[in-house]
């Protein structure tokens, strides 16, 4: 999907996780222009805990699995440079640890059973509905969305406006995640 010329324009990473059965972890990166067109697509085998990590992990596994495990996996494979990685999964904000490009969260929109029945009824989401972020991190706009970066890492909030004021970066910030959930039931058969 990358070409040589394309690794110098500005890219965004969209990264998430989409659980399968319990425990059964599948992670995607999408990597788009700032047209929204496709560079690069990655996704994960399946990642599942063992019992041991669940007991000695306890309250840190889920962000050590999303962000250490699935996100430093993925951000691996890249060839493409992103300006930052989104993402809708606050334990993936823990991928920062170990990137130099700011990781930011776009918070979902409403609870995932609303949203869920909602798109299987046909209904769009509208601005009104989108969840903000949750009150431990930090949050700020980025254009039209409430976005959140991790609260050891709020210097990535001046960098990221500006790169947003520089770059003029109009994408939509909660669509490419559907692509990505939808390109791993694809790859993996995952929710059929």
């Amino acid at each position: 999907m990358s070409n040589r010329n394309e690794k110098n324009v500005p890219t965004l990473g969209f990264l998430t996780v989409v659980e399968h059965t319990p425990g059964a972890l599948f992670g995607g990166l999408l990597v788009l222009n700032l047209a929204g067109r496709p560079l690069e697509f990655h996704c994960t085998a399946p990642v599942k805990a063992n019992r041991a990590q669940e007991i000695l992990y306890g309250p840190t596994l889920r962000p050590y699995l999303y962000g250490e495990q699935i996100g430093g996996a993925l951000i691996a494979k890249m060839k493409t440079p992103a300006l930052a990685i989104c993402t809708d999964q606050e334990h993936v904000l823990a991928l920062r640890d170990q990137s130099e490009m700011p990781v930011v969260l776009v918070p979902p929109t409403c609870s995932e059973e609303a949203a869920a029945s909602e798109h299987s009824a046909g209904y769009r989401i509208d601005a009104a509905q989108v969840a903000v972020a949750p009150p431990h991190i930090r949050s700020f706009r980025l254009g039209q969305y409430e976005v959140a970066v991790g609260p050891q890492h709020a210097a990535d909030q001046q960098t990221l406006e500006g790169l947003w004021q520089e770059k003029l970066i109009d994408l939509d910030l909660t669509e490419p995640f559907t692509r990505i959930r939808e390109a791993i039931e694809e790859a993996h058969g995952v929710g059929k």
